[in-house]
C-alpha cells in the first residue's frame, strides 16, 4: 500500500510537468502470490481530501483512529487480472517515531520511518486474503523528480530481534553517495549502526541490478518476487547482518531506466489517469 500525493511513477504526473502534484493522486494496492492484482489509478485534484488524521482519494482512504492506522481500499486492478480490489488492513504500530533521514545534503528529499515495527490485519474481499502479520509504515517527501538527483538506490528493512534494521543506499547525481543503516528497538529509537557492506546478489527477471548488505561470506538471496518491472523491484531478500540470519522486503529502483521516455507508455497501461473521483 502507498499513498501517493504527486504520484512519482505516474506517466501522467510526468508527462503534467508536475506542476500541481494534487492533480495527480492514487492509493496504489498490490497483493502478491496466486491471483495477486495491482491498482494504481492516477486521479486529479478533485478526488483528493485530506485532513490532519486522514488521507483520501476517490474511493480509496486512509485514517488514522487512536493508536491505529485503517485504510480502506476499493479499487479496480490494471490488466491482466481486471478486477474490483475491496477491503480494510488495519495497522497498528508497536511505536511511532520522532526521526527523518535527508536523502540529499540540501534536504529536498526525506525519508520519514513513522513505524518500523508494527501489526497489521488483512481482510480483502477475496478468498485467501484475511490475515494477521507483521507490518511496516514509513512516508518519503520531494520537492524535485527522484530522477534529477538519483540514478540508483536500494532500501532494505528487515526485523531483527532487538526490533527492525533499515538499510539506504543510493547512488546521487552529484556523484556522491548515501549509505545509510539505522537500527530501530521495540519503542521506536533510533540509531546509526555498523553494519556490512552492500554486496550484488542475483539480477531480475528485468536483469535489473540488486544489492543489500550482508555479512562476509553470505549471498543475499530472494525469498519472494513481488515486483518485478524494468526501473524497479521489490522481492523478499534473506541476507546475514552481524550474525543474525534475517528476511525482509527489499527495493531497487534504476532511474536510469526510469528517465528513459519509451517507459512512459508502457507505464500508462499500468497506471491508468481518473481525472475526476471514481
Amino acid at each position: 500500500m502507498i499513498g501517493f500525493i504527486g504520484s512519482v511513477f505516474s506517466p501522467w504526473y510526468h508527462w503534467s510537468g508536475r506542476g500541481n502534484p494534487a492533480n495527480n493522486c492514487c492509493i496504489n494496492v498490490a497483493t502478491y502470490g496466486k491471483g495477486g492484482r495491482f491498482a494504481m489509478t492516477d486521479r486529479g485534484e478533485g478526488a483528493l481530501r485530506r485532513s490532519a488524521d486522514a488521507l483520501e482519494v476517490g474511493p480509496s482512504a486512509m485514517r488514522w483512529l487512536g493508536d491505529r492506522l485503517e485504510i480502506s481500499i476499493n479499487e479496480v486492478s490494471s490488466p491482466p487480472l481486471i478486477s474490483r480490489m475491496r477491503g480494510t488492513i488495519t495497522v497498528v504500530p508497536e511505536a511511532v517515531t520522532r526521526v527523518e533521514l535527508p536523502l540529499t545534503q540540501d534536504g529536498a528529499h526525506v525519508w520519514r520511518p513513522f513505524a518500523p515495527t508494527s501489526r497489521i490485519s488483512v481482510d480483502l474481499e477475496a478468498p485467501g486474503w484475511q490475515f494477521e502479520g507483521h507490518g511496516y509504515f514509513d512516508s518519503n517527501f520531494g520537492t524535485r523528480p527522484l530522477e534529477q538527483d538519483f540514478s540508483y538506490w536500494t532500501w532494505g528493512r528487515f526485523p531483527t530481534r532487538d526490533g527492525a534494521a533499515c538499510f539506504y543506499d543510493a547512488a546521487r547525481r552529484d556523484g556522491t553517495n548515501l549509505d545509510a543503516a539505522i537500527g530501530f528497538d521495540s519503542q521506536g529509537r533510533a540509531k546509526m549502526i555498523d553494519a556490512p557492506a552492500a554486496k550484488p546478489f542475483k539480477r531480475t527477471l528485468w536483469a535489473l541490478r540488486r544489492e543489500t548488505r550482508a555479512d562476509d561470506g553470505f549471498t543475499p538471496r530472494q525469498i519472494k518476487p513481488m515486483l518485478d518491472a524494468p526501473f524497479y523491484s521489490r522481492s523478499v531478500v534473506e541476507t546475514q547482518i552481524n550474525g543474525e540470519v534475517v528476511q525482509g522486503v527489499h527495493e531497487a529502483l534504476d532511474l536510469n531506466r526510469y528517465a528513459n521516455p519509451v517507459l512512459k507508455p508502457m507505464l500508462a497501461c499500468r497506471v491508468p489517469r481518473r481525472k475526476n473521483w471514481g
